[in-house]
């Protein structure tokens, strides 16, 4: 039988979920899901992470649940072509791309009428009067091949000769690519990331001196991951630990490490598409992320939860998490990605 990191596992999960659901789902949701369908939009990695909650929301209401797996910033380009004429109502998607689908007027503001969970959220944990709000609060660093790489004390042994061609990395296209940009502003400058988070050329500068260790960079998580898991790879750096903690339940050879400088703080956010279709089947959505499932999703996943009436998980990785200024990040981020493709190709 398969188990998460926690020793749950993916049947367990499930039962937990639907015995939770079952209570959380008033009648007329479920009379009124019947024969309708609702989109969800969220990162292509997440739907190992939601396998075991889509059946149960949809046995709980009687709709049909499509998830469109794929980077949160093509998700924002898809919301804003789509104005006037939305498809998903409900996005899963990073801090630092909330705050331009805020500014680009496609999302609707989540209000404690609508959603009664927003109330019991930790403080910094509902953003811009309820624009969106975290569902979980991950981490990323470093996923090592067990075979091959048993400790990782600093980041800075990426950048050794002993690992030319066996490290992967993120593009900084992925939100969780802007943890290993962060780190390398931190190793070149030595300063703590707090301040080396605003050096954007020591980033540049340390990133492009790992190229000889690079055996790939990544996009879509299910290849590199692949590739560690075939010992092709040594590492990879830079990763959201609840994708690693999914593959060893399963039985992978793999492990989820924090070195000494910690991770970045990945607050994973969901919200509403302003005009998008099944506002109620959204709002129900939306609840059961933020209130009945939380003790659930955090035990699959080995991140914190939001809702300050669930426990954090054992097992949970012990180390310093960086929560990055993600208005700058949004403010330069689209500069820094098109820099990223013309200086760290391989």
């Amino acid at each position: 039988m398969n188990r998460s990191a926690s020793g749950l596992s993916r049947r367990a999960f499930g039962q937990g979920l639907l015995a939770a659901s079952t209570l959380a789902a008033p009648a007329w949701v479920r009379a009124q899901g019947k024969g309708r369908e609702l989109v969800v939009g969220g990162a292509g990695s997440h739907k190992a992470f939601l396998d075991p909650l889509i059946p149960v929301f949809e046995k709980q209401t009687g709709c049909k649940v499509i998830f469109e797996g794929t980077r949160s910033l093509v998700n924002l380009e898809k919301m804003v072509n789509n104005k006037g004429r939305q498809y998903m109502s409900v996005v899963l998607m990073d801090d630092p791309v909330m705050i331009p689908a805020v500014k680009e007027g496609v999302l609707e503001p989540l209000t404690a009428k609508d959603i009664p969970s927003l109330a019991k959220l930790k403080p910094g944990t509902v953003h811009m009067d309820g624009m969106w709000a975290n569902y979980m609060q991950s981490t990323t660093g470093v996923a090592v091949n067990t075979a091959k790489l048993k400790q990782l004390p600093s980041y800075a042994a990426l950048w050794e000769p002993a690992n030319k061609g066996k490290v992967v990395i993120p593009s900084l296209q992925n939100t969780e690519g802007l943890s290993m940009f962060l780190v390398a502003a931190a190793l070149e400058t030595g300063k703590p990331m707090k301040d080396a988070q605003y050096q954007p050329e020591a980033a540049f500068r340390k990133l492009k001196a790992l190229k000889p260790n690079l055996l790939t960079v990544y996009t879509q998580l299910p290849q590199a991951l692949n590739l560690l898991e075939q010992g092709e790879a040594t590492a990879i750096a830079g990763m959201i630990g609840f994708n690693a903690f999914d593959r060893k339940a399963k039985g992978a050879p793999i492990d989820f490490v924090l070195p000494k400088e910690g991770g970045m703080a990945m607050p994973t956010g969901i919200a509403k598409v302003r005009g998008g279709p099944q506002a109620d089947l959204a709002n129900a959505f939306v609840e059961a992320m933020l209130g009945a499932w939380q003790q659930q999703i955090a035990e699959i996943s080995l991140a914190m939860p939001t809702n300050t009436g669930v426990a954090a998980p054992a097992g949970l990785p012990k180390g310093e998490v960086f929560i990055p200024d993600w208005a700058y990040i949004a403010e330069n981020r689209k500069a820094w990605v098109e820099r990223w493709d013309r200086e760290m190709a391989l």
